[in-house]
């Protein structure tokens, strides 16, 4: 088999694993490779701000998240996804956030870095507010020429990797209280507004939620039901439906999201002094796949500080 072929074998298996959740296998473009169709389960209770840039700096104080994400635990090349941010209150009304996203695929390495600012507008008392993020993000997508089995001069892969980084915006809105939520984000704003979709199938179009938590008592803390509805470039749109309920007075908590895409995302928490949070989930495998690979393993860690 020649190296050609070989090389060529490698970047169709890589597509094929970034392609996530899809479920029927069809002829693709390096340039239309699939992006990642599951964001981090932190994202729903954990670490809001990963899914609306609004959210950043919504509550006093400086947050430090971290999220390691492992899909289909004994396949060569599969997916493991690193999330980090950090987002802070700065004062008069203002937050401000950072946010970093690199996924590893087969040979295909894409990493999305994102700055923050947020303006936090108090309405008839400081409970009740109205959130608007803006975020600039830098994305960038390479095949890694050391894992490649075969010859690294081969016109697909430098073609690939010529193609430009490029600068995307991602918009939010958000209305808070004591316990509703209600949010609305656009990920791919200058892409959207102009047609220039630079972005690959399976990236997201817009997010919305709507949550509401209910006090109960010390020994159940409290319980919040939540709703999403996601659009995702190249895919049927994805409704999210879970609950996330708190334990002791917060001290842990067990949370499980449903998705139409056939999969249940469920974990466990804890938080030691309410400044460490510890969240461990596992997301089932999508309808048309599961028979064939493993679910996703995930683990998040939030540090709270300046509270």
């Amino acid at each position: 088999m020649s190296n050609k072929l070989n090389i060529r074998l490698f970047i169709v298996s890589s597509l094929l694993l970034a392609a996530g959740i899809n479920n029927q296998v069809s002829a693709q473009s390096l340039s239309n490779a699939k992006a990642l169709l599951d964001p981090s389960g932190t994202q729903y209770f954990q670490n809001q701000y990963l899914a609306n840039p609004a959210m950043a700096g919504s509550e006093e104080g400086l947050h430090l998240n971290a999220a390691y994400r492992n899909q289909w635990n004994g396949v060569d090349g599969a997916p493991v996804t690193k999330f980090f941010s950090a987002d802070y209150a700065v004062g008069n009304r203002v937050g401000a956030g950072l946010h970093v996203f690199n996924d590893v695929a087969g040979l295909i390495n894409r990493t999305r870095i994102g700055l923050t600012y947020a303006y936090h507008l108090p309405l008839a008392s400081t409970d009740k507010q109205l959130h608007f993020g803006l975020s600039l993000v830098w994305n960038v997508q390479r095949i890694d020429y050391k894992n490649l089995n075969g010859d690294p001069n081969d016109p697909s892969v430098n073609a690939f990797n010529r193609r430009d980084d490029y600068f995307e915006a991602e918009y939010g809105m958000a209305y808070t209280d004591k316990k509703l939520t209600i949010q609305a984000s656009v990920p791919n704003v200058r892409s959207l507004v102009t047609g220039d979709d630079k972005e690959a199938d399976g990236g997201g179009i817009f997010f919305t939620a709507a949550s509401y938590k209910f006090a109960i008592s010390e020994a159940i803390t409290s319980i919040e039901p939540k709703v999403c509805y996601r659009g995702v470039r190249g895919f049927d749109n994805i409704f999210d439906a879970g609950v996330n309920v708190s334990l002791l007075n917060d001290v842990a908590n067990v949370m499980a999201m449903y998705h139409t895409t056939k999969s249940v995302t469920a974990g466990i928490g804890v938080n030691i002094a309410k400044v460490l949070g510890i969240q461990a989930m596992y997301t089932t495998q999508t309808g048309g796949i599961k028979t064939y690979v493993d679910g996703t393993y995930e683990i998040g860690v939030t540090v709270h500080l300046f509270r």
